[in-house]
């Protein structure tokens, strides 16, 4: 069955010109005459089969990033490449913000028009495989994997070090996509529940009516449609993590409710008659300012400052520059394995630099997409500035000469290769280490000594306790592997060699 491909333009003789040219390429057609009639069509009985949508930006009725906006709202996740004039740039990047997978401008050649809308569907049906990696489990990731280059992501692993060790009820605020689930799931996974269930909630995307019964649970025959019991979020977390996702947009009624199983740790479920008791550790995550929103009466002040303990700010990506490249080769070694077989394996400097001017607005989440998008479509083995179209429009020329090409041989190269062969150590292993080692806390004259050289001899001890293993130092220090061959670096030693500490002979 071929894909089905939603036109939406005002203009008949540009929607017979579309038609006539995906027909070429073998798609079936749906056309519309406005943005009105195309949300209307996704509610129709063919608007489940609809596999792309090409979206004129500027029609009478309903513009194109509104019908964007609210496909958003409305759940449907279909890619959509708009059309937009000579002149028209600025629009675009509202497009591409809104969350449009390509652009065009007219006249469009049919080739030109076939090639995008096949990539948009290649990597739509990538998207469902397994392709960005497997779901993380609970557990499976700790501090130490919160690595970074960055000082203002330095203090969130701090504060994640220290969260982990307590229950105290955290609130993780950030913009969309900067990575908030990872940093709970990192501070579940060095916790004392990290072998229990990690549940997540996105209170936004539960309808109103249903978030009491999703949250709490209900009995059967509570309501219309309750066929079944259902425990709810919270019972199924007992004993361990509960995350609340996009907490302000949770209703003012249910907040109620939550603000009861926070205090007593005790739930309610729809049409029960008992309450039941749960043990949880609560982490909650939002994009929105909750203070303001609780001027603005929509958001409980007792539960705000009951949720409001333990604050986390994860920083935006443009604040966090240092980490893209990370990021980027993270991600191509990931995607390109299962995407291409390990076939692409680097990225090029002028397409980095590109990455690097660009501000991010969806954050990690965008840069992944970004780079999910590029590897599929990339037919060599590096990524060059031509698969990633929608930044390059955006950001324009930049100045490439100080960037680097970038392949995963090199950036392996670059870690301590003392550490990748080193067997784990056991208990008895490391009771045998000697201990005399003492880091004094005063010079010779009895003052107290810089932190810089306490620090380094941390860092040394730490080294040879552990013999090398850095993922180990690191954890036992507190800090990121990365932070951790920083401060190496900066005391002029080569994370590289082990020779300063009699590692490698």
């Amino acid at each position: 069955m071929s894909d089905l491909i939603l036109i939406v333009d005002d203009d008949p003789i540009q929607r017979r010109l579309l038609q006539a040219a995906l027909a070429r390429g073998g798609y079936e057609i749906l056309c519309v005459d406005g943005g009105e009639a195309a949300l209307a069509a996704f509610e129709g009985p063919r608007g489940g089969d609809v596999s792309l949508v090409v979206l004129d930006l500027v029609m009478p009725d309903i513009g194109g990033l509104n019908v964007l906006e609210t496909m958003r709202e409305r759940g449907i996740a279909v890619p959509v490449v708009v059309q937009t004039s000579q002149g028209g740039i600025d629009t675009v990047v509202a497009a591409m913000r809104a969350g449009a997978f390509d652009f065009v401008v007219k006249p469009v050649s049919p080739d030109k028009l076939n090639a995008v809308v096949a990539g948009a569907l290649k990597v739509q049906a990538k998207g469902g495989v397994a392709g960005r990696g497997a779901p993380v489990q609970a557990g499976s990731l700790t501090i130490s994997d919160l690595q970074s280059r960055s000082p203002s992501m330095e203090r969130v692993i701090r504060l994640a070090q220290k969260a982990a060790a307590s229950n105290i009820p955290i609130l993780i605020e950030g913009e969309s996509g900067v990575g908030k689930e990872v940093v709970a799931r990192a501070i579940q996974g060095a916790s004392g529940r990290r072998s229990k269930p990690f549940v997540t909630v996105n209170c936004g995307a539960i309808p109103d009516n249903l978030v009491e019964s999703i949250l709490f649970g209900h009995e059967k025959g509570a309501f219309t449609g309750a066929t079944e019991k259902h425990t709810g979020k919270f019972v199924e977390a007992d004993r361990g993590t509960l995350f609340l996702d996009e907490i302000g947009d949770l209703p003012l009624d249910v907040q109620v409710k939550l603000l009861r199983a926070v205090q007593d740790g005790e739930v309610d479920a729809v049409g029960g008659r008992k309450s039941a008791k749960v043990d949880i550790r609560l982490i909650s995550a939002t994009h929105r300012n909750l203070l303001q929103r609780v001027k603005d009466g929509a958001f409980r002040e007792d539960l705000f400052y009951r949720l409001n303990v333990f604050p986390v700010f994860v920083p935006p990506l443009r604040e966090r520059r240092e980490d893209i490249a990370d990021l980027v080769a993270l991600f191509i070694e990931r995607m390109g394995k299962a995407e291409t077989g390990g076939r692409v394996s680097g990225i090029a400097g002028e397409a980095m630099a590109l990455l690097k001017a660009y501000d991010w607005p969806g954050n990690i989440r965008q840069l992944e997409n970004a780079v999910f998008r590029a590897v599929v479509l990339c037919e060599g083995s590096t990524l060059t500035s031509e698969e990633f179209p929608q930044i390059r429009a955006q950001v324009g020329a930049v100045d490439t000469a100080e960037e680097p090409d970038l392949t995963l041989a090199d950036r392996r190269h670059d870690a301590p290769r003392v550490v990748a062969s080193a067997p784990p150590l056991a208990q008895e292993d490391i009771d045998d280490l000697p201990r005399e080692d003492c880091i004094d806390a005063l010079d010779a004259k009895g003052h107290v000594r810089s932190l810089a050289e306490v620090e380094l001899e941390m860092v040394q001890y730490a080294i040879r306790r552990y013999r090398g293993q850095m993922s180990e130092v690191a954890r036992r220090l507190g800090i990121g592997r990365s932070t951790l061959y920083r401060k190496l670096k900066e005391h002029g030693i080569d994370p590289d060699s082990g020779r300063e500490f009699g590692l490698v002979q």
